[in-house]
């Protein structure tokens, strides 16, 4: 245990300014995502019809999508923080990018929830994040499928890889996103991935 100890406070210390500055852009990131969270919520916005969300039934998976989601974004960081300290950098680094960019697109787009959404109450504690017209691109499918990325080389990225499923899944079956949402999540998930990893090469090692 002591020799462990030692190796975390030494990996820490190895990446002071690194992890100074991804937890500063972290910071940023979610200011500037509550404030076009709060932008859109205020926005009067309409809902429209979905192909897909018009033939699947709705589910209330309600239990999934909260707790789901707030278990991957707890696992995403207290892995790398106890076991991969030399990558936690990098994590905030890239989910502080894909909220930038989700901060960016949701300010875009102002639908409003589809008309039959499973209306769902968010903990307190995570009540700050929650937006309910926030809906292009999912981040549900978005904050697993970039851990999976990030992870992908390692046994915990399957766990990632199949929330991210089990999550887009979730969202459709509430009829809280749109499907272009949930698909949408993934290519720009990848985009914002690669992105990061030329941005943060010096970071990344590559």
């Amino acid at each position: 245990m002591s020799s462990w100890t030692k190796r975390w406070k030494d990996e820490i210390k190895e990446h002071k300014k690194l992890l100074i500055l991804a937890i500063l852009f972290f910071i940023i990131a979610n200011i500037l995502n509550y404030t076009a969270g709060t932008y859109v919520d205020k926005k009067t916005s309409f809902a429209v019809s979905d192909i897909i969300l018009d033939h699947i039934p709705i589910i209330d998976l309600g239990f999934i999508f909260i707790w789901g989601y707030i278990v991957v974004f707890i696992i995403a960081f207290l892995y790398p923080l106890f076991f991969k300290v030399n990558k936690l950098h990098i994590v905030l680094s890239q989910f502080s990018l894909l909220v930038l960019i989700r901060s960016f697109f949701i300010s875009l787009t102002h639908l409003g929830l589809p008309a039959d959404a499973i209306i769902y109450e968010t903990p307190k504690f995570f009540a700050f994040l929650d937006f309910k017209n926030a809906l292009f691109f999912s981040g549900h499918t978005a904050i697993p499928f970039l851990a999976f990325l990030i992870f992908r080389k390692e046994k915990i990225g399957i766990f990632f890889l199949i929330m991210t499923f089990v999550l887009a899944v979730t969202v459709l079956f509430m009829h809280i996103h749109y499907s272009i949402d949930v698909f949408a999540a993934f290519f720009i998930t990848y985009g914002s991935f690669k992105v990061g990893e030329w941005l943060f090469k010096e970071m990344n090692h590559y």
